[in-house]
């Protein structure tokens, strides 16, 4: 994932990947994994604020079609050089998230690896606003973010609450599942890693 603020300056993107960010572990964060083990990643994936590209090559790695998107042309670059050296088909677009319906596309299966959370409260409104426009019914998604520190003590003090994610995908969405989870890092202030949601959606038509 990449870090957003309200108005970010895609320098500032690159900036977060001048050294490995905590969240880049090279590998596709465990949660993740267990779902493209079940079979539940399935069709057309779209991985939103992909980074270095773990989870879009996790994707194409099982023969998906496979689409990554970030502002930070550097991690862009990173994953494209992933590609190559695994010999994995996936393509990678410098996309602003905030603008999904701009991609003019649909996709059976979206991924939000530590996105979600990390967006403020604007920029999370137009990015709900068009994952349901690129997410026709029946389509699912899957989101890992971080949970708020009541949920346990290695909780993230800007993460989320049941109820905030409740809210948030109330309209356009069946939450199928909302589990407690963890996410790895590489930051030696979490060496047990940091807690989080694994949620997981499937997109029903708007008002129900």
């Amino acid at each position: 994932m990449s870090g957003f603020s309200a108005h970010p300056a895609p320098r500032h993107l690159d900036d977060l990947y001048a050294s490995p960010p905590p969240w880049d572990i090279g590998r596709p964060q465990p949660a993740f994994a267990a779902l493209a083990e079940s079979g539940a990643i399935e069709g057309r994936v779209l991985d939103v604020g992909c980074g270095t590209g773990e989870h879009t090559l996790m994707a194409a790695a099982l023969g998906l079609d496979a689409t990554g998107i970030d502002l930070a042309a550097g991690a862009l670059e990173t994953a494209r050089q992933k590609a190559r050296r695994r010999s994995l088909t996936a393509r990678f677009l410098r996309h602003d998230l905030r603008n999904l319906a701009e991609l003019g596309e649909t996709f059976d299966t979206v991924l939000d690896s530590l996105v979600f959370h990390a967006l403020a409260e604007a920029d999370r409104t137009a990015y709900l606003a068009g994952l349901r426009t690129v997410v026709p019914p029946t389509g699912r998604a899957f989101l890992l973010c971080y949970a708020d520190r009541r949920a346990g003590e290695s909780g993230a003090p800007h993460g989320l609450g049941r109820d905030q994610i409740r809210e948030s995908f109330a309209n356009g969405w069946r939450i199928d599942s909302l589990d407690p989870t963890g996410c790895d890092s590489i930051s030696p202030l979490h060496p047990g890693g940091i807690a989080a949601w694994l949620v997981a959606l499937t997109r029903v038509a708007d008002g129900r």
